[in-house]
Parts: C-alpha cells; structure tokens; sequence
C-alpha cells in the first residue's frame, strides 16, 4: 500500500511540474521557440480562403499559391465562397466561414465596405484575417495583398495612349463597388487627363462581372458613340465579353485584365490589344503565410495596442502587360 501511495505521489509531482511549465509559458516570447522544427503546423490547423463567384477561372491560380502554401507548411486549406456576384450571399458564406473557427481567413471583399462587419467579429473572436485582390480599407484586416490598381490602371492607360496616337474617344467596363476597379478607373482617368487630354472618356458602365452584361454594355457604347475608339475593361470576364461584342468591329481596340484562357486567346488572335496579368499565385500563397503566423504569434500582435500593424498593411504582387508578342508565355505549361 505504500508503494502505491509513492506511485501516486510521484505521479502528482509529475503532473504540477508539468502543469507550471506549460501554464508559465509566454505564447508571444516563445512563439519562435515552438517553431524550432521549422515553419510546420497541424494537419487539423485549418485556413479558409473566401470569394465570389466561386467558380471563376480567376480564382484558380490564387487558390494554387494558397495550397502551395498549405503543403509547405503542413496545414490544410477550404476554399468557400458565393457562387454569385452577390454581397448578402457572400457575407452569409463569410459569417458560416467564422462560426466554424477556423485558424485564419483570406477574403477578397467584393465591396469596399460591405463585408466590414464581419472582418471585425472575425477579428474580436481571435481569427486573423487577410484580404487579398480586392481591399476593404477601413477594414480590421491585418494586411492587403494584391496588384497597386491606381498603378496598374495608370499603366493600363499609357498602352491606350499608345494605342490610340493620342487621341479618340473611349469607354470603360468596370465593377464600380470594388475598390480594385475604382482604382484602377482613377488610375486610367489620371493618366488620360494628365498626358493624353485629345482621348475623351465618353462612357463608364456597369459589367457586373458577367460576359453577357458586360457585351450588352459595349454595344451600347458602340450604338451611342459611334466614333468610339477603343474599350478598357477593368476586369477578364467583362473583357471576353467585350471582345465578343467588337468581333465585326476589328478597329475597336481593347484592354482588358487577367489571363484566363478566353482572355488570352483572344490577345493571341488579335481581338484584345493588351491585358494586364495580376501576381495572383502570390497573393494566394503569401496570404496563407502571413496567416500562419499570425495564428502562431510568430508576429507582434501586441504591438496593435498601440496603433502599430503588426505586418505591413500593403504588399504590392505586381502586374505584367501581355500583349500578342509575349502571351505564349501565359498559358498554362
């Protein structure tokens, strides 16, 4: 009977020393320490990664960086998100996405405003989120990943500029609630305004990010302004359906974004001048490891109790203009 009363006692002695060490631990000042292993999380240490319109070819490169990511890092990944351009079906896929708890978020918010709300209850619960692609600014997200739109919308119109000899009238197909868009018109209109004031921009319409809206919108532009020159569609599906719309109008000259396979067939044959192509593997891979450190308080999250981010708020991923000489170099190998 004594011996087993020693068993236990040493057991309980075990189990304190155990316990203080493990309750004693600062999770900010030994979270490097844990990770003496590598940058390795668990199989169960689940990321989400939200969107519209979930079935755009888009989304497919970002989704490949973030499960690369994923794999390096040994985590798993969910991709959700609306099948609609639609923001109450979004944020209801966004606040299910939170309920479940999941290590961390990346959303591209296709509202510069709308989805606030539930970034902050996201953040107040101890999720971090990301935003990648397109910004919500005012936003509680630690940081944004993607293109500098006001940059590329400037770059986008020195190639109009060239294009056009400097002069002739212009319509834009944009999504006017996204603030990638936005910026990407400001950019664009900035440009026209500062070096090339013989372009007149006569139209900006709404192309809902669909190819049948956005081709009913260029061929009203074409009926109503009939010495239009040339399109910039600040997006690639609205820049497919444009191109369908200017087939029998060969010198309507457009520029489009992305790289999806329409858009690039049709720089290929001619049909779209130029596009932008985005760094959206990067945005979905760096996404996943500003997350992951995050969750693992690899950074320092104290530093937001005094107005300091933690991460850098911007990081720029960069853009490429694909023109007709370059753009077998686009399509996926």
């Amino acid at each position: 009977m004594k011996k087993l009363l020693l068993v236990y006692g040493v057991l309980i002695m075990i189990f304190m020393v155990y316990s203080y060490n493990y309750f004693s631990k600062d999770p900010y000042m030994n979270a490097w320490d844990r990770m003496d292993g590598g940058l390795r999380g668990e199989i169960d240490e689940k990321y989400v990664m939200v969107t519209f319109q979930i079935g755009n070819e888009y989304w497919k490169n970002i989704l490949k960086g973030f499960e690369d990511a994923a794999q390096a890092l040994n985590v798993s990944v969910e991709y959700r998100g609306s099948t609609r351009y639609d923001l109450y079906e979004m944020s209801t896929v966004l606040e299910q996405v939170i309920a479940r708890k999941p290590a961390g978020i990346a959303i591209s918010a296709m509202d510069a405003e709308g989805l606030n709300p539930a970034i902050h209850k996201a953040v107040e619960a101890g999720i971090p989120v990301v935003l990648f692609d397109s910004n919500a600014p005012e936003s509680d997200a630690y940081v944004f990943l993607g293109t500098n739109n006001y940059e590329a919308g400037r770059t986008a119109g020195h190639e109009m500029g060239k294009l056009l000899g400097g002069k002739g009238e212009v319509g834009i197909i944009t999504l006017p609630n996204q603030n990638n868009h936005q910026e990407r018109v400001r950019g664009f209109q900035a440009v026209m305004k500062e070096y090339y004031p013989n372009i007149a921009i006569v139209s900006i319409k709404d192309g809902k990010g669909d190819k049948l809206v956005s081709k009913q919108a260029a061929e009203d532009m074409m009926r109503d302004y009939p010495e239009l020159k040339a399109i910039f569609t600040t997006e690639a599906t609205g820049g497919v359906g444009v191109g369908s719309a200017v087939q029998n109008y060969r010198h309507i000259k457009i520029i489009s974004f992305d790289t999806d396979l329409g858009t690039l067939d049709l720089v290929k044959d001619g049909t779209i001048s130029a596009t932008l192509a985005q760094g959206t593997w990067s945005m979905g891979y760096w996404s996943l490891q500003y997350l992951f450190h995050l969750h693992h308080r690899l950074t320092q999250q104290e530093m937001a109790e005094v107005a300091a981010n933690p991460l850098p708020p911007y990081v720029d991923t960069g853009i490429t203009v694909v023109t007709k000489e370059n753009v077998e170099h686009f399509y996926a190998k």
